[in-house]
């Protein structure tokens, strides 16, 4: 391993920088030191701390850490190469960036800003036939995904959507009056409001619990049926 002091001292005279101005410009790493702590380092009486020595490499311009403090870097991919190896290396690099088609891809850090949504005050299976009026609804951040086409949410209220949807879980829906056979919606009936699958079959319309130890509800001509919606989905 090289001397650290050595290292220093070499890099910072042949940027012909005293050792005043390297102590300035450590400040604006709010790095605050005299100039005779530089000299101790170099006279290897001391040593400089590890955030020192790392703002003293982009100082003084040192990129290789590990060649210019321990040796010969082992993953130094020009270890083996003498300079024209290492020039067409670089040219074939050049060469590489210009085609395009080798270009890092960059992540791109969009900021996530939160939506506001309607958020139903009763769960399903507790509500009204007024469950859509704006007074039941709160309007609430969502930092979560939220489906484009989504009008309102609503929590389950137990377990007769399981396994697909959990008791409590917060559900999507998009408002509208007319459903197809199959589709999983919100609706009014007789008193309640349920979060079930919507099937017209011969024998009648029925709600349909994913959960198979509920029964399916029919829909009869003397029941009093509302849509609130469908299940959003992307």
């Amino acid at each position: 391993m090289k001397n650290i002091g050595e290292v220093i001292s070499w890099h910072r005279n042949n940027k012909k920088m005293s050792q005043i101005e390297i102590a300035s410009k450590l400040e604006k790493y709010d790095i605050h030191i005299k100039n005779a702590a530089i000299s101790a380092w170099e006279k290897r009486n001391s040593i400089p701390s590890a955030d020192t020595l790392l703002a003293l490499c982009e100082i003084l311009g040192i990129n290789d850490i590990y060649t210019e403090f321990i040796g010969e870097n082992p993953n130094d991919p020009f270890k083996n190469l003498n300079d024209e190896g290492i020039k067409k290396v670089l040219e074939y690099i050049e060469l590489l960036e210009k085609s395009g088609e080798y270009k890092k891809q960059i992540a791109e850090i969009v900021e996530f800003q939160p939506r506001i949504m309607k958020v139903a005050l009763l769960p399903a299976s507790a509500g009204t036939g007024n469950y859509i009026d704006d007074e039941n609804f709160d309007e609430v951040e969502i930092y979560d995904h939220v489906p484009n086409k989504a009008t309102f949410g609503v929590y389950l209220d137990g377990d007769s959507m399981e396994p697909r949807f959990k008791n409590k879980e917060l559900v999507w829906i998009e408002q509208t009056e007319s459903l197809n056979s199959g589709d999983i919606g919100l609706f009014f009936l007789d008193g309640m409001t349920y979060f079930k699958k919507y099937l017209q079959k011969e024998s009648g319309t029925f709600l349909v619990s994913l959960n198979a130890k509920y029964n399916p509800i029919q829909i009869t001509e003397y029941s009093s049926f509302k849509i609130f919606g469908k299940l959003a989905i992307d």
